[in-house]
């Protein structure tokens, strides 16, 4: 039986209500059609100015001064570079409980080693991080292979590495890193790029953001895929232009105590570069495709022959990979390493992504999405931290907004599979 329609007789008969056509005057849409809609980072964005601009009038205007950008910058590496691997992990629709421990552990090994062992600050460096990538995937082997809840393998990994940290230390509960290679990551007068790479490489990354966007809506179009309205690319890249070169020229023209310009973090740096090689990952490999389908439909992606245990395995050796890089990034910021783990880092690195738009469910997400959710996770403590606000409002502001996100978020997923997106 045949299925091809005669296009040409067709435009004579009266349109079925099957009809899936899609017509070319789109109406005004009401609040419930535009939630349905996908939004993208407009409502992040808009959350993020509120936030500055409440800050900058609550704090008489010490929130955007040059030296306070260069902190907060600064302050988010880690959390930023913790939500990336989170980001990676949500995006097969599991969550991932041990970054905090792990980054710990990872800058743990790192001290030790250069401090009681003997070891340059190079070799150190990747045997912390490799201690994080081991862990990553002892967790990625039960979660896999014996099915155990990723819930529950990283719940116990958290447990393991947070007493593992108080072994490793011999109950010395903080370990001064005097390595000057090691602090000249985050944590000294020369954490900072030169201003040729300073202003050089954040122009780069820009550019290829933008090729990005516009090589994918040029792929899409041609593939007859749903594409971005082209007011709405236009805007995302204009917005990013501004912002990143905004911020570059703020830095480059920021006075440390000496009168000497700081220049861009050495960690704001590695955390862009970080998310630029997940997001070439993502989006130009297959290794990126099959974690974005195995997070749609796993059972799908299996019977297409998709190797989803490998996958997980892999996204969560990747995860446990970045929290070491983090933890060694916050340890040189802090000039030590100790075993007391950051108590909100966790909490910060899921908000973070899930405050960017990436989906507890699985499969939807980006990981530049990252940069507005740190920004305002960041912002929130730095703000409260300029108005002298205690510890206990911080994480009571930071929980609502967490809830928020999550709850914005299942609400929309509900309202697209109701009209079918």
């Amino acid at each position: 039986m045949s299925i091809e329609h005669d296009t040409t007789s067709s435009k004579n008969q009266p349109a079925s209500a099957a009809s899936v056509e899609v017509p070319s005057n789109i109406q005004k849409q009401s609040l419930g059609q535009l939630l349905r809609g996908d939004l993208g980072f407009i409502p992040v964005l808009a959350t993020f100015v509120a936030i500055v601009i409440y800050f900058q009038i609550t704090t008489n205007g010490l929130f955007l001064l040059p030296v306070n950008i260069s902190n907060l910058l600064q302050q988010i590496a880690t959390t930023g570079i913790d939500a990336l691997g989170v980001t990676l992990v949500l995006l097969l629709g599991e969550i991932d409980l041990s970054v905090a421990s792990v980054g710990t552990f990872g800058a743990v090994v790192m001290g030790v080693l250069i401090n009681y062992h003997g070891f340059s600050a190079w070799e150190a460096i990747l045997c912390g991080i490799l201690a994080g990538a081991i862990a990553g995937t002892i967790n990625g082997l039960f979660i896999a292979l014996l099915r155990i809840p990723s819930f529950i393998v990283t719940l116990a990994a958290s447990i393991f590495y947070s007493g593992l940290l108080i072994n490793l230390l011999k109950g010395q509960a903080t370990l001064i890193i005097h390595d000057d290679t090691v602090l000249a990551i985050a944590g000294s007068s020369n954490s900072f790029l030169p201003d040729i790479l300073g202003v050089g490489l954040p122009t780069v990354v820009l550019v290829l953001y933008a090729l990005g966007l516009v090589f994918d809506q040029v792929a899409r179009r041609r593939a007859g895929l749903r594409t971005k309205p082209l007011l709405r690319l236009i805007a995302q890249i204009v917005i990013a232009a501004v912002a990143v070169e905004g911020i570059v020229f703020v830095l480059e023209n920021t006075p440390s105590t000496g009168g000497k310009f700081l220049g861009v973090p050495n960690s704001t740096a590695i955390l862009f570069g970080l998310i630029l090689i997940m997001w070439l990952v993502l989006t130009k490999t297959t290794f990126g495709r099959h974690i974005y389908a195995v997070g749609g439909n796993a059972e799908a992606s299996r019977r297409a022959g998709i190797n989803v245990t490998g996958i997980r395995i892999a996204v969560f050796t990747l995860c446990s990979t970045l929290a070491a890089i983090g933890g060694i990034v916050a340890a040189s910021y802090a000039n030590a390493v100790a075993t007391q783990i950051n108590p909100t880092l966790l909490l910060d690195s899921i908000a973070a992504a899930v405050i960017g738009g990436v989906s507890l469910f699985g499969g939807v997400g980006s990981v530049w999405s990252i940069v507005l959710g740190a920004l305002i996770i960041g912002s929130l403590e730095n703000g409260l931290d300029l108005k002298s606000q205690t510890t206990d409002v911080k994480q009571m502001v930071e929980g609502a907004v967490l809830l928020i996100a999550v709850t914005v978020d299942a609400v929309v997923r509900r309202l697209q599979a109701r009209s079918g997106r």
